[in-house]
Formats: C-alpha cells, structure tokens, sequence
C-alpha cells in the first residue's frame, strides 16, 4: 500500500481545485494534507477531508478553523495533546498517542470528495490503518469517514452501522468508535455538544486503557 504524498495528483478534479486555490490563495498550503501526530499512537482519529481555510490553508488537520476547536481541546483535557488550542502546523503542538487524519487528504469542492475519489485515497488510509497496533481504537468523525474505514479494513456497512457512541470491534483487535463529526455546523446546531464529544473521547481513553 502507498505511503502518504503530498505531490499526488491521482484525483485529476481535486489537483486542478488545487491548483485553482493556489492561484487564489498564494500563502495557503493547498496541497494533500499529511497525517499529524504520534507515529506509535493507539488512537487514530478519522476526518472527512481538509476545511477551505483550515487544514488547507494551514497544512495540519483540523487547525486554523472552527472544525478544530472542540476537537484539541477535547484531546487535551484527556490527555492526547500538550495543549488545548492548533493554530498552525509549526505552533509545536505535540499528541500523546494520537494520531490525525482523514478519508480524502484532499479539499474537494463544496467539501463533497466524490465516491471514486474517496475510494482513490482509500489506499493511504489502508496503509495508516495497516500500523496499528492491537488494543488500538480508530475514531471516526462522521458516516463518510466511518464508511472510509471499513473499505479499508474490506467490511460491509450493513454488518457495522454508524450511529453517534457506536463501538465495533474490528479485526486484529482494533475497535472503531464513532462520532458525528464536530463541524461548526454540527456544534452550533447542538447535534454534537461538548459534553457529547467528551465522552466519546473518554470512551476511546477508556478502552485503551482495557
């Protein structure tokens, strides 16, 4: 399986949105968006893809926009990270067995990959999932990084549905949790609160803790 790389342009819509961006925004990063965080880490969390002026902008998941908020925070008052707030990718942020990513390193248009795009980047996420390790639990942030992870793993979406605190046990001994997603749509409409996420992450601590 392929490592992740930042010069791919295997999605021939996505490279041109890109390049599109870079034109528009010169000081953005606006390439495909690496994984951040511990490379042993038990705990990996799944995102959709990178925000516009997010994870693009900045080039580290989940920072620069209200996605991340909730997200580092959470993660730090758990343990997971050395401090509460992701502002940039050299802010030297550091995790605690944990680890970042998401389905589509990518920004698509409308933030809506394309199915053939999301199978496409399925390959790096078969090689992240391939490292980890037993005990390990993979928290997927909404239904299309869910569905992400079990084309990974080759499951069927009937046998593991996705709800809001769902667990699944996977092969290998892997346990996926599932989560909606902490957009700021999803945050400001209530769908998810802080104390929703909160005990997701406190599930994930727990079970690794078992």
């Amino acid at each position: 399986m392929p490592e992740f790389n930042r010069d791919c342009l295997a999605c021939p819509r996505l490279a041109s949105h890109l390049s599109n961006i870079r034109d528009m925004y010169p000081r953005y990063y606006a390439q495909p968006v690496p994984p951040f965080g511990d490379a042993k880490a038990r705990l990996l969390i799944v995102g959709l893809a990178p925000g516009m002026h997010g994870a693009n902008r900045t080039g580290r998941p989940f920072t620069g926009d209200h996605a991340g908020i909730l997200l580092y925070e959470t993660l730090h008052r758990h343990g997971f990270a050395d401090r509460p707030v992701s502002v940039s990718a050299n802010d030297g942020l550091l995790l605690m067995d944990c680890r970042i990513t998401n389905a589509v390193k990518c920004l698509p248009p409308g933030n809506k990959p394309l199915p053939a795009e999301i199978a496409t980047c399925n390959l790096y996420l078969q090689t992240e999932l391939g490292k980890l390790r037993s005990g390990s639990v993979l928290l997927a942030l909404g239904t299309i990084a869910h569905d992400a992870v079990l084309r990974a793993f080759k499951l069927k979406r009937k046998e593991y549905g996705f709800a809001h605190g769902r667990q699944h046990s996977l092969e290998g001994g892997v346990h996926l949790l599932d989560s909606y997603h902490c957009s700021r749509y999803n945050t400001q409409t209530k769908r998810l609160t802080p104390e929703m996420f909160d005990r997701i992450v406190h599930t994930a601590r727990k079970l690794l803790a078992d």
